[in-house]
């Protein structure tokens, strides 16, 4: 059975076709599950709203704990990495993980880094040792996943080659260090022009919803070997 993490992180509640004001990202994430759904519906889906439940941000004690021996780690060693525990151990489940991150000045909304933090773990998800010499460093997620990451943004031109792409943090903050990890069957679609509210905006939309829907055929004959009618 497929399973997927449907991460939010829109500071936002609701979504734009439902709700004044809603989050787009909401919107295409939910776009994605619902047709997804449609299809197979035996799939397990585990949904992380960090957007309204935002993750404890890294801390000195979290780095002493994550870097010491598990079996050496005292209980407050434990507390300090349980929520990263859970974060990680959803992600390690899932074969897709699914994640609207809209773009806040240029980047990642906090609260996604904060998630990104925690999932980057030594001895879970990547390996460190420094006899390894000058590349100590390998991932640890060897499974064949995919991650797709959904976004919006206030002006437009920030796809690759656009006309401010170099200015655009937000998937390349999300891919890299998941590639980092061992999650390189990367993914995207973004709604532009949100602050012109005009029709460039509805037609930007129109062109996101066409590609997360081309998105979900791609995936389902790639991890449930279910071909696109």
């Amino acid at each position: 059975m497929t399973r997927i993490l449907h991460i939010d992180s829109s500071s936002r509640p609701g979504r734009s076709d439902q709700k004044q004001h809603g989050s787009h990202t909401r919107r295409l994430t939910a776009q994605f599950i619902q047709n997804w759904l449609e299809k197979s519906p035996n799939t397990e889906v585990i949904y992380r709203d960090v957007g309204t439940n935002p993750p404890q941000p890294t801390t000195g004690d979290w780095v002493h704990a994550a870097f010491t021996n598990p079996a050496d780690r005292e209980d407050w060693m434990q507390d300090a990495l349980r929520e990263s525990d859970q974060l990680v151990d959803e992600l390690l489940a899932a074969d897709i993980i699914v994640a609207g991150v809209p773009m806040y000045n240029f980047g990642m909304p906090a609260q996604m880094k904060a998630w990104v933090d925690n999932i980057v773990r030594v001895g879970r998800t990547f390996g460190f040792d420094r006899a390894r010499g000058d590349v100590p460093y390998w991932p640890l997620v060897t499974d064949n996943k995919s991650v797709v990451v959904l976004s919006a943004r206030g002006d437009y031109g920030y796809d690759p080659k656009g006309r401010i792409a170099h200015m655009n943090h937000v998937e390349g903050g999300v891919f890299t260090p998941l590639q980092y990890i061992g999650i390189s069957d990367q993914y995207g679609a973004a709604i532009e022009y949100d602050e012109f509210a005009d029709e460039r905006t509805a037609q930007s939309i129109k062109e996101a919803e066409q590609k997360v829907i081309k998105l979900v055929d791609t995936l389902m004959a790639k991890h449930c070997n279910i071909n696109a009618a």
